[in-house]
């Protein structure tokens, strides 16, 4: 039993982190995850559980942000999700109390440094301003404690403003608060940020649609819709379900679907997705999927839990901050007491050092900012029409060793033509390309597309029966008590049929008529224009292997792979052997190397789901391809695959930056601040400032 919970307000990626292990601890929940960009909490509940699940989550994420409000989502409109609005209050607030606790805080030292006056008012100021800063902080670690959560933040910051204060280390301790509850503020303002660049995708989800019923046209919800049901979609309007155009034309803006700016035309006959917004003329639509497998719901389905599913580098600084903030409060602790009961000296002194080494310590800079640069990763591959379903599939992007290509409808526009008829045994071209016509009558691959469209008559399908389908042969099929044979060489082979090969360049279909060989048709496909371009320049980009697989001859497969400047290709493959191939290249590898398979998600299923890596292409309304795929490229553009693979190392390269930059300064100043040769002031910077400028740095990804 599935629950999905809306957390308004929640905006900390490391509190995220804590709710979600915590709520995995409650009996009877058998996984948790929250997704910090939708703002959603989903679990899986034992069939048998009783409990109340909603006071639990209620009483744990209140234990971690209070000002989180927990809902139930239950109706249609939470599903869109990802709104920022809900947020605004508490971020006004967390300003206002900065303004305030400031001035407070500024007042005082003013007045102390300019005027003599009474330590007990200065006192009273600060430990105001601090009040107002960090009571919150005080309270949190508080009540954590007092549920057995010790080792935080919060436990970070109040031990040692408090102990700060106890040593006469007033202006520090508020100063230490000022900048935590500023780094607060940087921080969610760039998870909204964030969260902004991936909910302008999100708009895609139509408000309404206006069916035709009993003759009469009514506003109703998407989702109330059936397929086969007519709706009209006005000038402005978002298509609000996926259908075919039954009347009129228009220019439509795919922006928010495909990342393309320039709209397209659609008419009569015309597959029109929902989300695109119609630009110009009345558009009637014949609904073909209900609201919950259209396109726009499926996307953001996909992009709601795209941040559900975590990178290794994300794991691994939940986890490294999980152990490491009980072990620097140890040392804190050794270095305030071990060396003046050892050695002698100031209480005072090594105690001070102490708490300057447990504020320099928090690891705020890395929980914060390295789930940002992922999240900002997302957005903006989002932003280009890129849908990468979590980011683990960011971070493998930026790590592709070799990329796999298919070859019809990827590298090639699988737009074929018939552009020579070879008739045999005295069989006429006519009749020859009638046989064929007849035989792939029930088909929808473009090579059966293409034969249909040369014989340009109307076939009746009454006449067929025993249809048969063979992947990776061809077709065979029963009409005017005729069996016919239409596919490969293969096909022939395997039926006893004579036949002669042909030799020439493009792909082949033989042709039998009762066991007799009636002619070969020679069919081409053309190379996509960007297609040679996105291999030199994957390539530069430090790509070691670029190989195509297809089930196309070798002599079609060795021309592409000449034009292209692949470094290999294995063609005449059936869907299993290209399974088998794959895992062969996965093999080849170089260590911590990741393999992509890129396909046009239609028919390369298994592949996209074996690879590392899965990225359909042209997949805008493709279900096989959103289900298979790991990233979904919307278009079916191959240089959108260097846009994708751009963005990933670009989010890899700011990840690596932040915790090279966190761990180094860290480290240097806990050394200084062990020595006695930093004080509170540079613990600031080194907890709050480094953090600050780590959050600054992720947000960069999202220009990337």
């Amino acid at each position: 039993m599935e629950k999905i919970f809306l957390l308004k307000g929640l905006d900390c990626p490391d509190c995220a982190n804590k709710i979600e292990n915590e709520v995995k601890g409650v009996d009877g929940v058998s996984s948790a995850t929250v997704n910090l960009m939708a703002g959603t909490l989903t679990l899986a509940l034992s069939d048998d559980y009783s409990g109340d699940i909603l006071s639990t989550v209620k009483k744990i994420v209140a234990g971690h942000e209070p000002d989180v409000r927990v809902t139930l989502r239950s109706d249609a409109a939470d599903a869109a999700g990802l709104t920022c609005g809900d947020e605004d209050g508490s971020g006004k607030n967390t300003i206002l109390k900065l303004i305030i606790g400031a001035l407070i805080y500024g007042i005082g030292i003013a007045l102390s440094h300019f005027l003599d006056l009474n330590p007990y008012v200065k006192l009273g100021l600060l430990v105001i301003a601090y009040v107002i800063l960090g009571g919150e902080v005080v309270l949190k670690a508080v009540k954590n404690i007092s549920g057995g959560r010790i080792f935080d933040e919060n436990f970070l910051m109040s031990i040692s403003t408090i102990g700060a204060f106890m040593i006469g280390e007033s202006p520090e301790a508020v100063a230490v608060m000022l900048f935590y509850q500023l780094g607060e503020l940087f921080q969610n303002s760039a998870v909204r940020r964030s969260r902004k660049s991936i909910a302008d995708l999100m708009d895609i989800r139509p408000d309404a649609a206006t069916v035709k019923r009993g003759g009469e046209l009514r506003i109703v919800a998407p989702e109330t819709v059936s397929v086969g049901e007519v709706i009209l979609v006005k000038p402005g309007e978002k298509i609000p379900l996926d259908g075919v155009v039954l009347d009129g034309e228009s220019m439509i803006d795919t922006k928010a679907l495909t990342g393309e700016s320039v709209p397209k035309t659609i008419g009569k006959g015309d597959t029109a997705l929902s989300g695109a917004i119609n630009r110009s003329g009345v558009l009637t639509i014949e609904v073909s999927k209900t609201f919950g497998e259209s396109t726009a719901s499926k996307i953001i389905d996909l992009v709601e839990n795209a941040a559900g599913r975590k990178a290794p580098t994300e794991n691994f600084i939940t986890t490294f901050s999980r152990y490491y903030t009980p072990v620097v409060v140890v040392l804190a602790a050794l270095l305030a007491i071990f060396p003046p009961l050892v050695m002698g000296g100031d209480w005072t002194d090594w105690i001070h050092r102490g708490l300057v080494f447990l504020v320099i310590s928090c690891p705020c800079a890395l929980v914060i900012s390295i789930p940002l640069g992922f999240f900002g990763g997302i957005g903006g591959a989002s932003g280009k029409g890129i849908l990468v379903k979590g980011s683990n599939y960011l971070e493998a992007l930026g790590k592709l060793d070799i990329i796999v290509f298919d070859k019809t409808g990827t590298l090639t526009k699988g737009v074929f033509q018939v552009t020579e008829l070879v008739p045999a045994n005295g069989f006429s071209e006519e009749e020859l390309l009638e046989s064929a016509a007849y035989a792939e009558s029930l088909s929808n691959h473009p090579i059966a597309v293409s034969v249909r469209n040369a014989y340009g008559k109307p076939v009746a399908a009454g006449e067929l029966s025993d249809y048969n389908e063979m992947p990776g042969y061809g077709i065979r099929v029963m009409t005017g008590g005729r069996k016919i044979l239409a596919g490969n060489d293969r096909l022939m082979e395997v039926s006893g049929v004579e036949f002669e090969k042909n030799n020439k360049a493009g792909t082949k279909v033989y042709v039998a008529v009762d066991g007799r060989f009636a002619g070969c048709i020679l069919i081409a496909d053309e190379v996509k224009a960007d297609s040679k371009a996105t291999i030199s320049r994957l390539k530069k980009m430090g790509i070691r292997k670029t190989v195509m697989l297809t089930g196309d001859n070798a002599q079609i497969g060795k021309a592409v792979s000449d034009e292209l400047g692949l470094d290999e290709y294995y063609a005449e493959l059936l869907p299993d052997q290209k399974v088998e191939k794959l895992e062969a290249l996965e093999k080849q590898k170089k260590p911590g190397g990741k393999l992509a398979f890129v396909g046009d998600g239609i028919n390369d299923a298994p592949v996209l789901a074996r690879a590392d890596v899965g990225i359909a292409m042209g997949a805008l309304g493709s279900d096989a391809a959103i289900e298979a795929a790991d990233v979904v490229l919307m278009t079916d553009e191959p240089s959108k695959l260097i846009d994708a693979v751009s963005i990933a190392e670009a989010t890899k390269r700011i990840v690596l930056q932040n915790i090279v930059f966190a761990l180094g300064v860290k480290a240097a100043f806990l050394v200084l601040g062990a020595s006695g040769m930093a004080g509170m002031w540079e613990a600031v910077f080194a907890d709050m400032g480094v953090a600050i400028l780590a959050i600054l740095n992720a947000m960069r990804v999202m220009k990337a």
